[in-house]
């Protein structure tokens, strides 16, 4: 084997194991705290489900230093690549985030970019915003991507796109590119699936964020994974077309409402008594008990648990005794617990009111016990309103 004659030049990113123990690192940052680290990041969903408002409502609350999702966001510079907006459309969205605020002066956007100078126009702004790291939403992956160069795979050229994209904010520590994209349509059992295209955007990108909502319904998942982030699932809520905001007061309550979300969405009203019944039971329930608590016959709640299980809403633990399925514990940035810890969530704020049925089966009368914040005219905050954005006093 012939020594190379830049061998130098090969071995000069080598380093010692003694080296990489006596370097101090900064902790990771984030845009958006718990949620949207540094790096690379794709915000995955379906079209028009809101991901734009989402991204929208973080840039301004970035751009002043605010609130987005009720939670509270340092300010730095930021840059929204709005390539599917005109500047109406923005100022109306502004102004329906922000009610009688002012958009913030220091928030700056782009509508248009030349083809194929995505990364240089990127590049051009972020010379001049360096400190603190910037924030840079490109809204969304669809007008900038480029075709498959002669004799590239589509996963080679996705691949080559998330890889050109992740080296602006490699160069940048503590810079957050935040990228939208849409979906891939189908079902898919692990949501990293969802991203539309192949596995090279995926793979590419140091963080995924998948918006899973319902067409008419208020409350979806948002589920983060990542390589520096712990796996995260917290339930949010689309309010009057605009507004999301976390389910709950902070991402550890809205993390233990996501397991009622996932395990209640899509089902039909008698299989969300069984859901709720067993989440009201941790310790697990059995035929007897549910078809007695529900009025149902013990064959009918034995058909009822059998499908529970086979969509993975509950689960059999043992011969007739069925449970609520146990969802991995997430981790806050500065939670110290075990990450392999596991929780039992039940379900908060989701009690039913019902009446006893007349007939066995037949229909009942039911409410839930939760109700949806009113609408509230511009310039009238609502205390539940926790994804409005507003200035620091």
């Amino acid at each position: 084997m012939t020594y190379p004659p830049d061998a130098e030049k090969l071995l000069s990113t080598l380093r010692t194991g003694a080296w990489l123990d006596a370097q101090e690192f900064p902790p990771l940052s984030y845009a958006v705290p718990g949620l949207i680290p540094e790096g690379s990041v794709l915000l995955v969903g379906a079209p028009k489900i809101g991901k734009s408002w989402l991204v929208l409502a973080v840039a301004l609350a970035v751009a002043e230093g605010g609130r987005a999702l009720g939670i509270e966001i340092p300010r730095r510079p930021v840059l929204y690549l709005a390539l599917e907006d005109g500047h109406r459309r923005l100022q109306d969205r502004c102004r329906r985030l922000l009610a009688d605020d002012p958009i913030p002066e220091q928030f700056q956007y782009i509508t248009m970019i030349e083809p194929g100078r995505v990364s240089d126009t990127i590049a051009a702004w972020i010379h001049w915003h360096q400190e603190p790291p910037p924030l840079v939403i490109l809204d969304t992956l669809g007008r900038v991507l480029p075709p498959a160069q002669l004799g590239e795979s589509p996963y080679q050229r996705d691949y080559r796109v998330g890889t050109a994209l992740k080296r602006i904010v490699d160069d940048l520590p503590g810079m957050t590119l935040l990228v939208n994209h849409h979906d891939r349509k189908a079902n898919a059992d692990d949501f990293v699936d969802a991203v539309s295209g192949t596995h090279g955007l995926a793979g590419a990108a140091d963080t995924i964020i998948v918006l899973a909502r319902d067409r008419q319904e208020a409350s979806g998942l948002l589920k983060v994974t990542g390589r520096d982030v712990a796996e995260g699932e917290y339930a949010v809520r689309f309010l009057d077309g605009a507004v999301w905001e976390l389910h709950g007061q902070d991402l550890e309550v809205a993390r233990e409402k996501a397991q009622t979300v996932r395990a209640t969405t899509g089902v039909s009203d008698r299989m969300l008594d069984v859901v709720l019944y067993a989440y009201e039971h941790p310790e697990g329930i059995r035929r007897g008990e549910l078809a007695k608590a529900l009025d149902l016959d013990p064959r009918q709640a034995s058909v009822y648990l059998s499908r529970a299980v086979t969509a993975g809403r509950l689960k059999r633990v043992e011969r007739g005794l069925y449970m609520p399925v146990i969802s991995v514990a997430l981790l806050s940035p500065d939670t110290r617990t075990d990450n392999n810890a596991t929780h039992i969530t039940p379900p908060q704020g989701t009690s039913r009111c019902r009446s006893t049925p007349t007939t066995q089966g037949g229909s009942r009368n039911e409410s839930a016990s939760t109700t949806r914040p009113r609408a509230t005219r511009p310039g009238h905050r609502h205390p539940d309103r926790l994804g409005q954005l507003w200035r620091r006093p």
